[in-house]
Order: structure tokens, then sequence, then C-alpha cells
């Protein structure tokens, strides 16, 4: 007989804390998860004001040492930035205070100089805000890195009800795309004998289906929306700590969203000035067609995203046909090593074009 000599190490939040007003727990809470004090509150120039400047505020009244890092953008060298600022004053524990990018650059900088990272959300626009996984922008393009789960989320519903209801939609419709991603990696399974861990598939078809069983309730200016759709992202993200990978919440409908970041831009939404397509937006409308060349209840899909407000089709997207079918064709580019619901070489131009049009994406 063989031996056993199989090892993972799974790391998740020590705690979780969602609900109203929760951002005053910030002190109590860094002092629960860490015994140092060296402080550094990392946000951007909007999200500082919006909950960085009172962090900092609650903190120094708590006798912590508190340093400020503003960041522009989720690239490797505003990553470089942080790292080289931890290292030259001692800082201990660090706190992402954001969106996406925020989290993103300070979950990774914290992953690399191995200190306490805290999550701590302004808005809820994809499942990152407890994931171990960090999308950093480099000179090639989007890199997805390994970086460091959060040991705390402190998630403000109060503050992130304020952000505008179009992310926390992304946000829903990402978690939602976990459902064709599960069935991608059970294909992968099955087909390509990947690893597959069915506890990690559970947490992320639950994730999904609280939203999908909470949509009608999901709107804007609803601060009970926000409960229910951050508490389904921690869950996703979770999913991937249990998996060691991205697989249970990102399949097909994710390289078809990358795809389309590396294609440019899409055109303006009508109506909504110039705004661009949201990852999770892409997601949604990326699940629509997997969840259909799957054979499941892709219809579903789309009229939850429908309930929740996402886009679900090209032009509520803004991004022409004409991408739309190139980033099918060419999503298997993404990711090689992936097997999904495309296969190996992608779809055809036909097929993509056959797909778009039976699901009303075009």
């Amino acid at each position: 007989m063989r031996r056993f000599t199989k090892s993972k190490m799974m790391v998740f939040p020590r705690e979780i804390i969602v609900g109203h007003k929760t951002i005053s727990q910030v002190a109590e809470l860094c002092n629960r998860i860490s015994q140092g004090t060296n402080v550094l509150v990392i946000s951007d120039k909007r999200t500082r004001k919006i909950a960085g400047n009172k962090i900092v505020k609650i903190l120094r009244k708590n006798e912590y040492i508190v340093s400020e890092k503003q960041i522009s953008s989720a690239s490797v060298n505003q990553v470089n930035s942080v790292i080289n600022f931890v290292a030259d004053n001692d800082i201990e524990i660090l706190l992402g205070v954001g969106g996406g990018s925020v989290i993103d650059v300070s979950k990774f900088a914290a992953h690399e100089t191995s200190k306490s990272f805290v999550s701590v959300p302004t808005c809820a626009s994809h499942d990152g805000i407890a994931s171990p996984r960090a999308s950093l922008k480099h000179r090639k393009g989007n890199v997805s890195k390994n970086a460091s789960s959060p040991l705390a989320v402190l998630a403000d519903t109060e503050i992130i009800n304020k952000a505008p209801y179009r992310m926390l939609a992304a946000g829903c419709a990402d978690v939602i795309s976990n459902i064709p991603a599960v069935l991608d990696w059970k294909l992968a399974y099955r087909l390509k004998h990947e690893e597959y861990s069915s506890h990690a598939a559970v947490l992320a078809e639950t994730a999904a289906q609280l939203i999908i069983d909470h949509a009608d309730e999901i709107k804007p200016d609803v601060e009970k929306s926000v409960w229910f759709s951050v508490k389904a992202m921690i869950v996703s993200g979770v999913a991937m700590s249990v998996a060691g990978s991205t697989r249970p919440a990102s399949g097909a409908e994710h390289m078809f969203s990358h795809m389309l970041d590396h294609l440019g831009p899409g055109i303006m939404l009508k109506g909504k000035g110039k705004q661009h397509p949201l990852h999770g937006e892409q997601c949604g409308i990326g699940s629509i067609m997997t969840m259909y060349l799957h054979g499941g209840d892709w219809q579903m899909i789309r009229d939850t995203l429908q309930k929740i407000g996402a886009p679900t089709t090209s032009e509520e997207l803004g991004v022409s046909k004409k991408k739309i079918i190139e980033a099918l064709v060419r999503a298997t580019e993404i990711r090689p090593d992936r097997y999904t619901i495309l296969g190996e070489h992608g779809l055809t131009k036909n097929a993509a074009q056959t797909l778009t049009k039976k699901t009303g994406v075009i």
C-alpha cells in the first residue's frame, strides 16, 4: 500500500463582524487578533474620507500607533510601496480600508510580509473581501496572486450601503457565478482528474443560493441588502480558502470576464456617464452563457441578475457585440491550464454567435 503523504494548509478569518456601525469595534477587534500596536491603515483618496480617517481616530484614541498609506491603484508598484513602508516602520497589523483595489494591495502586502491583515470593505463589488487571492495590475496586464486570507473582516453595512448600488449588484453577480464555476470544476474533476473538494463546492454553491433566495430583497438604499450580500461574498471567499484555489468561484465565466478586460474597456453605459463594466457584471453575463452550455437553468441565472439590477445583455453591460463574441472565442487563452465547459480550444465564432443569441445576451 502506498504511504499517505498528502498535506494541505487552510487559513480562514478568525473573526467576521458584519452589521450596522460595526466600524466602531475596530480597536477591540485589533486587540483580539494581535498583540501588536503598530498599525498601518491603507486606503485610497476616497475611502480615506469615507472610513479611513474615522478608523485612524478610533485606533489612536485606544493608544495604537497608527500610520497611513494612500494608494492609487491595485498595481505591483503600489504593493511594493506598501511592503517597503511596512518593513521600514515595523508595522504589525495592516488594515485595508476600501474597495477591491485597496483590499487586494493590502492582502498581498500582508502575505509578502507575513503580517496580520484586517479587511474593512467600504463597498462590496466582488467576493475578494475574504478570499486568499489578489488581482494586481502588471505591465503585461492583470495577474492573480496568492495572498493572505484576512485574519478578520469588519464590514459596516451602513458604510457599504452608501456606495453606489451598482457595485453591490456586481458583487452579487460575482457570487452567483459560483454556480457554473462549480460545474466547470466538477467537469475538470471527471475528465482531467483535477483535485476537487466537495466541501468547498458546497460552500460556494451555498453562497450563490443565499443571493438567489434573497434576490427580491436586494434593492438600492436598503441596508439589509448589504447584510445578505456581504455574508454571501465572505462565504464565497472562505470556499476558495478551503479549496486552496479560486476553482469554486472562478470558471469559464471568469475567463470570459478577464478576456473582456484584456480586449479593452467597453462602450460607455447609456445614461450613466463614463463608467466601464465591473468585473462582477461581466461574470454575471458570462454565467448566463456558460450555464446554458452546461445544460443548466440559465434562465434562473438571468432572472436573478435582473431582479438585483445587474446587466444581462451586451447593451446593458456597455460592451459591443463584436467584443462579446471575441471574448468568448478567446477566453481559454486566459487560463489554458484550467479546464472548463469551453474545452481546451474554446468556442468557434459561429458557436459563440449562436450562444449569445440563444441566451439573449446579444
